[in-house]
């Protein structure tokens, strides 16, 4: 694997090997000395040009434990602040001798297009409105932790609804991709204004009536909604979008026995997600959050840790 930029470029044994990895990456999180020595010298810039927290937090955890010497970049402190290019701050980094790039930025593209330009791995951490591969993966690993301990192994059969802000999401088409490879079934719901344009196109059902889908989901993914990226009135009132979209105690209590709840976060408490409903029991919020140091570690894994041309591993 040379870079991850998309869940679509995964295969199935790809995916699968990720995931796996991550399983035993996240026994680490319970030992008293958190070090495995996998990627002793190696470098990996962490390049955030939008805010995160999880994110970057989980990726800089995920290196360190590995024993990379990681580096965290933010556009505040890096050249393109004074005007430079990303390409030539991309391009100056690389000659540095750097392994590993992780990149989030503000624009759909950017980081496939900064993946040309280097010859170090390049790691999508979210850009724009297109993607986060990571986020999904995380999503999968603590769906699949979840379901094993119910018994109910595999992916087939298994109906995951995306309810929210899909128009903005980046988290939505990455989980679309990576569950179609997986194998599960996805329902979309949304209201008319924030569906995506091309929506249909995607190979899943599509709806704005949360309710006539409830009852026959296992899975239940709540996505934030993106105040910061409206420019408009997408929906009347915050109030009307949780009477109709929201997982509040009611739709909470139709769920069918051993359905999940998760969320991406941060939550927008009382809008697109109840507080019963984000600390009910079969909420998998915070196992989403721990789930995303194992799984960045095995990505990083996975790009790192064998032998690159020429050298010896």
């Amino acid at each position: 694997m040379r870079h991850l930029l998309s869940t679509g470029d995964l295969s199935l044994t790809e995916a699968e090997a990720i995931l796996d990895v991550a399983e035993e990456m996240q026994q680490v999180q319970t030992r008293p000395v958190k070090k495995l020595p996998t990627l002793r010298g190696r470098t990996i810039v962490n390049m955030f040009f939008e805010d995160s927290t999880r994110t970057r937090t989980s990726f800089e955890i995920a290196g360190k434990w590995l024993s990379a010497d990681t580096i965290n970049v933010s556009a505040k402190g890096s050249s393109t602040s004074k005007g430079e290019s990303l390409r030539d701050t991309m391009l100056t980094l690389d000659a540095m001798g750097v392994d590993a790039f992780v990149i989030r930025h503000s624009s759909s593209g950017a980081v496939a297009q900064a993946a040309g330009w280097v010859r170090a791995h390049v790691v999508n951490a979210g850009d724009g409105q297109h993607e986060h591969p990571t986020q999904a993966l995380l999503d999968a690993y603590a769906i699949r932790r979840h379901f094993r301990a119910l018994g109910r192994e595999g992916w087939q059969g298994k109906r995951i609804a995306i309810v929210g802000d899909l128009l903005h999401s980046r988290v939505v088409r990455s989980n679309v991709l990576l569950q179609r490879t997986l194998g599960a079934e996805i329902v979309l719901v949304a209201p008319p204004t924030l569906l995506p344009t091309g929506v249909e196109s995607w190979g899943c059902e599509v709806t704005s009536d949360f309710d006539s889908v409830l009852e026959g989901v296992d899975v239940a993914m709540m996505l934030r909604v993106q105040r910061e990226r409206m420019a408009g009135g997408f929906f009347p009132t915050a109030r009307e979008y949780a009477d109709g979209y929201g997982l509040s105690l009611e739709r909470l209590n139709r769920l069918k026995p051993g359905a999940a709840i998760c969320h991406p976060g941060p939550m927008n408490r009382g809008v697109e997600i109840s507080s019963e409903a984000a600390d009910a029991a079969n909420s998998l919020v915070l196992d989403q959050v721990a789930a995303g140091v194992a799984v960045r570690m095995s990505v990083l894994y996975h790009l790192l840790g064998g032998s690159d041309e020429g050298e010896t591993a």
